[in-house]
């Protein structure tokens, strides 16, 4: 079970030997990076690579861990008795199963993404230790025990939010996802804009690179940002001539598709105003 880029999605070497190395350990493979770097696509590509289903967990601000294992709704139960609901006398019927429980139970492998694991408090990871080092947890209303009967494939992005457990990150393969060099970022490009001509690609992609060295900037655009742009270049039709013309004389053409804050966009305009001033 070897994973390799695919179709729509380009992975660098390191990035497949990082997943294929989890695989083997059997660990959850921790993968780091700039939004916008793919993580979150990794793992649907990971599934569609090794024809596996997938369960996404998107973790949230107020997600908690229990969550997903599962839930008992007290309150449900409560109203049922009151109502004399028959439903009442059996307590699974209110036991909400997370998606570790649904992945645990599957009776195929599957993969299982828990994404942006840094957004919820930091007592998260540490709260799903065991559950993902030894694959069971206890339901204690019932007094089962949940094992997984395939264990899964884990996968868990992060944005570097925050800073995660030793003992988490000690259960982890981890991968950081640099950003891509010209020729990998090309590679990618043209999975998205099949057929789009050199020239244009290599204008482009120099003045994107120039705006992410720029130094100053608050927010440097990302890989599904430049895929936008040049979605929006082709479809104005525009060429590689276009793009040469602004040179440092003015703002990016479309630039909100790469300029995502007003300090961003007043800088850009202060250096079009100063070059401006310097031509003159």
């Amino acid at each position: 079970m070897q994973f390799s880029s695919t179709e729509t999605y380009v992975a660098t070497a390191d990035l497949e030997l990082a997943v294929n190395a989890a695989i083997t350990l059997e660990r959850p493979l921790l993968v780091k990076g700039e939004p916008g770097t793919g993580k979150t696509e990794l793992a649907r590509q990971v599934s569609q690579s090794l024809g596996l289903r997938m369960i996404e967990w998107h973790v949230k601000s107020t997600t908690r861990a229990q969550q997903g294992l599962y839930e008992y709704d007290a309150v449900s139960r409560l109203r049922d008795s009151q109502l004399g609901d028959e439903r009442v006398h059996d307590v699974k019927n209110y036991i909400r199963k997370g998606k570790l429980w649904e992945a645990f139970e599957a009776d195929e492998r599957v993969v299982l993404l828990i994404d942006e694991v840094d957004k919820a408090d930091i007592e998260f990871p540490n709260d799903l230790l065991q559950e993902l080092d030894r694959m069971e947890f206890h339901v204690y209303e019932t007094g089962e025990t949940i094992r997984a009967r395939q264990r899964p494939i884990v996968i868990i992005t992060s944005n570097n939010e925050k800073e995660l457990p030793d003992a988490f990150l000690r259960r982890c393969f981890f991968h950081y996802i640099r950003f891509p060099d010209m020729d990998t970022l090309k590679r990618i490009v043209e999975v998205h804009h099949p057929g789009i001509k050199d020239a244009m690609l290599t204008a482009a992609l120099t003045q994107f690179y120039e705006i992410r060295d720029q130094q100053g900037l608050k927010k440097k655009p990302s890989t599904s940002e430049v895929i936008d742009w040049l979605k929006l270049l082709l479809a104005e039709d525009l060429t590689a001539e276009d793009l040469r013309k602004d040179g440092k004389d003015a703002l990016p053409k479309l630039h909100g598709a790469l300029l995502k804050n007003e300090q961003d966009v007043q800088l850009f305009e202060r250096l079009a105003f100063m070059a401006q001033r310097q031509g003159r």
